[in-house]
């Protein structure tokens, strides 16, 4: 981890010499809170600096894609997903044989991509090392996108209003802690706030609901809510 407490970016490395489709694929996963090193050649591939991840384009100009991804393996157990216009049988089964952990055949959609990546990633990874981007939050399957406004448990959206995603994201500063009733009043509505406090208690019944289980956020009588990972 970092200094701040932030998983560090998955970094990729993107194999691909033709610059038309390399640089929007770049640009795309750096979108997607990626780091990413592009390769125009198998020599450029092999002096790399390691990778969490390989894409591996097989038409390369100056050795034989099949050949690079048996060396890229051959170095150690880093995911390696093909890129190959080819989509026989053969061909798929030759790959896997090579050591590759999954294929796509072009042309793929984008968010397959990403879809691919992600899927990799879960399998080579320890649950303890979720990747992230800047502004993601992870509590066991609740995963809050600070940055977006989103919320996820289990991979799946949970749809919050404003005010629901603001208390959540109010608890989740600091997981576990109790947050007094008239603190996240003043934080979530104002600090004039003359309606009905009865407001908060309907806001966290909802969220509860919509994360799944009551437990996500615990009552503590007299004082306050705090956020804790359901057991």
């Amino acid at each position: 981890m970092t200094a701040t407490g932030a998983l560090p970016r998955t970094r990729l490395l993107l194999v691909e010499d033709e610059r038309t489709i390399a640089d929007p694929l770049v640009e795309g996963l750096e979108r997607e809170g990626y780091e990413v090193e592009l390769a125009c050649s198998g020599a450029d591939a092999l002096a790399a600096h390691p990778p969490d991840l390989v894409l591996l384009d097989l038409g390369l100009p100056d050795m034989d894609g099949a050949d690079l991804c048996r060396s890229l393996r051959a170095r150690g157990p880093t995911p390696i997903i093909v890129l190959t216009a080819r989509g026989a049988e053969l061909d798929r089964v030759l790959l896997l044989e090579l050591g590759a952990d999954d294929y796509m055949v072009k042309p793929f959609g984008f968010r397959e991509l990403v879809a691919r990546i992600r899927a990799v990633r879960r399998r080579s990874t320890p649950e303890t090392e979720p990747e992230s981007k800047p502004g993601v939050q992870y509590m066991g399957p609740l995963r809050i996108d600070h940055r977006a406004r989103r919320v996820f448990a289990l991979e799946s959206e949970v749809v919050l209003t404003a005010k629901e995603f603001d208390l959540l994201a109010l608890l989740a500063q600091d997981p576990g802690a109790v947050v007094r009733r008239e603190q996240i009043i003043e934080a979530v509505w104002d600090v004039n706030w003359w309606g009905p406090t009865k407001t908060l208690d309907v806001h966290v019944a909802s969220l509860r609901k919509k994360l799944g289980h009551p437990s996500w956020i615990s009552t503590v009588r007299g004082v306050g809510y705090r956020l804790d990972s359901p057991a």
